[in-house]
């Protein structure tokens, strides 16, 4: 707590000589409300203030009473706690916005409030509760206090909350928005949409299994033994087909070796909660293998046909978030586009739209009904019926989340227009001005009030304290701008190590070091080398593309001696270890696994139109040469001592 605590003075002098002003009184403040109030103020109370200071940014002016936990100025009411920072971006005597605000200070007030936001908790103690310091050292060293486990509880409850809130959208929606939802869609996606159809007719989808978790707990090269198949999916994606090389190992193995299980069989999701900030952790639901196999070869096939329109290649994102902080950083410059963000917003997702938009395609709507879980395995709250469409962890939820949000949003747009859109219109008045990635929406700013509306009265929540419009602040995809300039700030992710036996905990540090360096907080980023080398032995300059933990530096590298074998550059340092499990494979689960990495190219279309088209790497140099006994995501990482090339 203390490194953590000194860090954060080292930023705030940082910042305070660029800013022309002190934080000499601040830094007795959070080292004094540290002490009391532990971890908990770092990473939720000063979290909180700084969202409060960029609702007056977008609003242009100061409201003191949202700043309650923090002392105000005696006559004016002005928040006393950084006022160094607020005085040069806000006048202290009226609270309104300047009309030349100091955008240094501003890029201060955000570093220095937000800044250990989304900082991880500790590992738990045990299954009950997860344990923080009160005071002092690092995690776990001084008398403990137990902050999460009433959090996760209580975002568990919001989660079964959520799903009562969708099933209650879904009957207050009218049919006639129902009719319009569908006729946007059909506008948009409706091409798509066939070609997905006939795809899936063709048998021209190609699953795969990733390195994650299932439900039903299988290992990852186990994944490619799958011998059970939902009856669901049956008559759309054939088990015969997906869960075998070829039709003659269906043959030898024989007409019963996969059991068909009826929707009464299947396995629910299970839900689980993962580290996201100190006030709550985030949700994820972890589909069963077939199912996720399944939605695998379905996402792909999407996003390919997606890349290839050209109005939904520029509206929906999916792999590439530069579009939207290009539009972000534009909007906090000439105001003309707004930057909206959802609550919750995959759990939001009802399947009674997604069943909608796809019904007039039957072999794509019962594939996607088919890999769909029905159920999920909530703790504390058993097994609930969903009747939202999926949360995070199916490959579908991120896809389907955005195309339903895309013509939710095109909807507004046309209640505001009082005239139904066109492909024509889209092209010539939207493409570049509406883009949607997951849950950051872009829409024109004259159309906002109307597309919050529409989206609300789908059921949907927008998070007002991260929907900007009105002011010179924008947000989107982990970027923010005020007024055309960005204002990003470094996060710290994890508790310092006490020492280099946490080795993730290292890495993590390491890592904070060389963001402070390249975002320009060089006296934060000398601090942190000043702690990392009490850690380690060596903590050398190296290249950004060098496996040893070191210094970057726009200074370059340093080397000891060269390499006897290829006269290269050697030095001693740390280097990240991490071996991937045994998970030894042959056999026929094998031969599947080694095809559907590199699938035979069909005799009608030529190699470069099948990679095009589908995305596919069939180079055989591409395949690890080791991944038949060895699969799966790193149990544990180490550090190791010796030499290496610094770049």
């Amino acid at each position: 707590m203390k490194s953590l605590m000194s860090l954060w003075s080292c930023t705030a002098e940082e910042l305070a000589v660029r800013c022309h002003t002190s934080a000499a009184r601040d830094i007795t403040t959070v080292a004094c409300r540290t002490e009391h109030e532990g971890l908990s103020f770092l990473g939720i109370t000063l979290a909180n203030y700084g969202k409060v200071i960029q609702n007056w940014l977008d609003r242009g002016f100061v409201d003191p009473s949202e700043a309650s936990g923090f002392r105000r100025r005696p006559h004016t009411g002005f928040p006393a706690f950084l006022s160094g920072f607020l005085g040069r971006v806000f006048d202290p005597a009226s609270g309104a916005l300047l009309d030349d605000p100091d955008v240094e200070s501003v890029y201060a007030l955000r570093q220095l409030t937000l800044m250990f936001s989304k900082i991880a908790l500790p590992e738990p103690d045990n299954t009950d509760s997860f344990r923080l310091p009160l005071k002092g050292g690092v995690a776990g060293t001084d008398r403990p206090r137990v902050v999460s486990l009433v959090r996760e509880r209580a975002s568990l409850s919001e989660y079964v909350q959520c799903e009562l809130d969708v099933r209650a959208s879904d009957s207050a929606l009218s049919p006639q928005y129902l009719a319009d939802f569908k006729r946007v869609s059909e506008m948009l996606y409706g091409e798509m949409f066939s070609i997905l159809d006939s795809d899936i007719l063709n048998e021209n989808v190609f699953p795969r299994h990733g390195p994650g978790v299932v439900a039903d707990r299988r290992s990852s090269n186990d994944k490619w033994q799958l011998r059970s198949w939902p009856a669901r999916l049956e008559p759309f994606m054939r088990a015969s087909t997906y869960l075998f090389p070829n039709f003659g190992h269906v043959l030898a193995e024989g007409g019963d070796s996969v059991h068909i299980y009826e929707p009464g069989a299947e396995m629910p999701v299970r839900v689980i909660t993962v580290p996201k900030t100190l006030k709550t952790p985030r949700i994820i639901a972890i589909e069963p293998t077939a199912m996720q196999f399944a939605q695998q070869g379905l996402y792909r096939g999407i996003l390919d046909v997606i890349k290839e329109d050209d109005f939904l290649s520029h509206a929906v994102g999916f792999d590439d978030q530069e579009p939207n902080r290009r539009m972000a950083e534009k909007g906090s410059y000439d105001g003309t586009l707004a930057t909206l963000d959802l609550s919750e917003a995959s759990d939001r997702v009802s399947n009674q739209l997604v069943r909608t938009m796809t019904l007039d395609y039957p072999m794509l709507f019962g594939a996607v009904q088919g890999s769909r879980s029905r159920s999920a395995d909530v703790p504390g709250h058993g097994i609930i019926r969903l009747a939202k469409f999926a949360s995070m962890g199916s490959a579908l939820c991120f896809p389907f989340e955005a195309m339903v949000f895309l013509a939710v949003v095109l909807l507004g747009i046309e209640r505001e227009l009082n005239a139904p859109l066109c492909r024509d219109l889209l092209m010539k008045e939207f493409r570049g001005r509406v883009r949607v990635y997951g849950d950051d929406i872009i829409v024109p700013r004259e159309y906002v009030l109307s597309v919050v509306d529409e989206l609300e009265t789908f059921g949907f929540r927008v998070n007002i304290d991260k929907s900007f419009w009105t002011g010179r602040f924008r947000e989107s995809c982990g970027k923010e701008y005020f007024d055309g300039t960005d204002v990003s700030i470094t996060k710290v992710r994890r508790v310092l190590p006490a020492g280099r036996q946490d080795a993730e905990g290292v890495i993590a540090a390491v890592s904070l070091r060389n963001r402070l360096y390249w975002d320009g907080l060089w006296q934060s980023a000398a601090w942190m080398d000043v702690y990392l080398r009490k850690l380690l032995r060596a903590f050398p300059n190296v290249a950004p593309s060098s496996p040893l933990l070191g210094r970057e530096s726009a200074l370059g590298y340093e080397f000891r001696k060269l390499d006897p074998n290829n006269h290269g550059p050697l030095i001693k340092g740390y280097k990240v270890v991490s071996e991937i499990p045994v998970d030894k494979l042959d056999g026929t689960g094998a031969l599947h696994k080694c095809l559907s990495r590199n699938p035979p190219v069909p005799p009608e279309l030529s190699l470069f139109g099948y990679q095009h088209r589908k995305g596919l790497a069939i180079d055989a140099q591409s395949v690890d040469s080791e991944h038949l006994e060895r699969s799966g995501r790193p149990k544990r990482v180490s550090i190791k001592f010796g030499w290496s090339s610094p770049y």
